[in-house]
């Protein structure tokens, strides 16, 4: 880079310009982390990739990322499908897509690959901000993008399962059947309508949608 920029000043001095074509300038500099003359640090940081200058936070470049991140380094990894830096205690336990930083997040629409904010890595393999996340689940368990639940809910379940047991629905309902779609798992059930939730037969999640309409069977009406 450092003889690039002496060829390119030299092409500009003969053409009448000083510095390089970036910006024009009195002198030549060549981009890196203490002055040749008196030894002056102007980085705790210095990258000669991407020619940055920070204080020391424990920043490391990442030639696949193509960018610095903050480190330590020795905490995370490089997930080559999802393209991404990610903490080393995710390495062989997150579900990948491949290239799923490059997408915004769902919750900001902010880029989560060039982002200082951590991601975090729902059980579904989409990305949010570690923020972004945190306010998520003010609001709801479900990934925007897919409604998969985003973290463990079986204890909640287990809490569904007391109360639809101790709300029985009125006697027009009690023999009324819906067919529904499992957001976790995406299995098909067929199942007694509650007004309170409906349980997938396979994974036994309540996050769960109708698709299709309620009725009785003939032989209960």
């Amino acid at each position: 880079m450092a003889a690039l920029a002496l060829e390119d000043g030299a092409r500009g001095q003969a053409q009448g310009r000083r510095g390089c074509e970036h910006y024009d300038r009195g002198c030549l500099l060549k981009a890196q982390q203490t002055c040749e003359e008196c030894s002056t640090l102007f980085g705790e940081y210095y990258c000669s990739m991407c020619h940055l200058f920070d204080k020391d936070k424990k920043q490391y470049h990442c030639e696949n990322c193509g960018i610095c991140r903050i480190g330590p380094k020795e905490d995370f990894f490089h997930c080559l499908k999802c393209n991404l830096c990610l903490t080393v205690n995710l390495q062989g336990k997150h579900k990948c897509i491949e290239n799923v930083s490059r997408q915004n997040c769902p919750i900001c629409l902010e880029d989560i690959h060039t982002s200082r904010i951590v991601a975090r890595v729902l059980p579904c393999g989409h990305l949010l901000h570690r923020t972004c996340y945190e306010e998520m689940l003010k609001e709801g368990y479900r990934c925007p993008l897919c409604m998969r639940s985003a973290l463990d809910m079986s204890s909640y379940w287990r809490h569904l399962d007391d109360e639809v047991a101790q709300t029985p629905m009125p006697s027009e309902y009690q023999n009324m059947t819906v067919d529904i779609l499992c957001h976790d798992c995406n299995g098909k059930s067929t199942v007694q309508f509650h007004i309170l939730g409906m349980k997938c037969n396979f994974c036994e999640s309540y996050n769960t949608a109708q698709s299709g309409g309620c009725r009785i069977s003939v032989d209960q009406q």
